[in-house]
């Protein structure tokens, strides 16, 4: 790769053909979904398929206003809306908050749309929002201190940060024994998949988003030095990976802006 490359540019238009290809995440939520949560039976996934506890929402999500950073889909930004959360989704993807728009319009919901990077929220001014909720996506960004310091900066004191995350460990694994279904360790981290060769790049992530490990202290202690205070951690295995049987794939965490 250049030295000129633009990660982001680059995942924008690779996020773009994801919603082409149908990757699961980007696939919106059906009327019946949005109907139950309407009702008030609903959920929603930082990591996996693991719902987030409803203890780690507000009290009461009616006219809270929520920040759904990085999570384009047409999925937890219009079940958020439905409950009644006054929702904001922020994506990288144009196609990604397309699906948000497309689901609005089918059920009548508001939703605000803004295309954007994750590490800069100046769309927003200061304590705007109630919570952040950031499912699993840093793993496609540079860089995650502005990330943590733009959230705590768009929250309103008491506002909660969701978080979900990949497990850096995951990274260390080589690429071709996975497929095989064994674990090889070969990797040193930080690990991005830009580090490859560009034949063995091409082979396993093809024109796929670039991703980043990220080490757990620019993870969690990145939110610690935001100015966060962490309340709940949880693990979760990655759905999709055969590290599932020895280890956790995902994290989520649950931080509150003091206040």
């Amino acid at each position: 790769m250049t030295e000129k490359f633009d990660p982001v540019a680059h995942n924008r238009i690779a996020w773009d053909r994801e919603v082409e290809s149908g990757n699961e995440w980007t696939r919106p939520v059906g009327s019946d979904v949005i109907a139950r949560a309407r009702a008030g039976d609903w959920s929603v996934v930082l990591i996996g398929y693991e719902p987030v506890p409803r203890d780690w929402f507000p009290a009461e999500l009616a006219g809270a206003a929520v920040l759904c950073l990085a999570s384009g889909g047409g999925q937890q930004g219009p079940v958020l809306a439905a409950a009644g959360a006054d929702v904001t989704v922020l994506d990288n993807s144009p196609r990604q908050l397309g699906r948000d728009e497309e689901v609005a319009a089918r059920e009548g919901l508001a939703i605000r749309t803004v295309l954007g990077d994750m590490r800069d929220l100046g769309a927003f001014p200061d304590a705007t929002f109630d919570v952040v909720f950031n499912p699993v996506s840093n793993v496609f960004c540079p860089e995650l201190a502005p990330v943590w310091r733009e959230s705590f900066r768009a929250l309103r004191p008491g506002g909660l940060l969701l978080a979900g995350f990949m497990n850096p460990d995951l990274y260390i694994f080589d690429e071709a024994a996975l497929e095989r279904d064994e674990l090889v360790v070969r990797h040193s981290l930080p690990f991005s998949s830009l580090d490859l060769p560009e034949a063995e790049r091409q082979r396993y992530y093809g024109d796929g988003p670039v991703e980043f490990s990220h080490s757990l202290t620019e993870q969690i202690g990145g939110q610690l030095a935001a100015g966060f205070t962490l309340t709940h951690l949880v693990e979760a295995p990655h759905h999709l990976d055969p590290t599932a049987r020895y280890m956790p794939g995902y994290i989520a965490t649950r931080a509150v802006k003091p206040g």
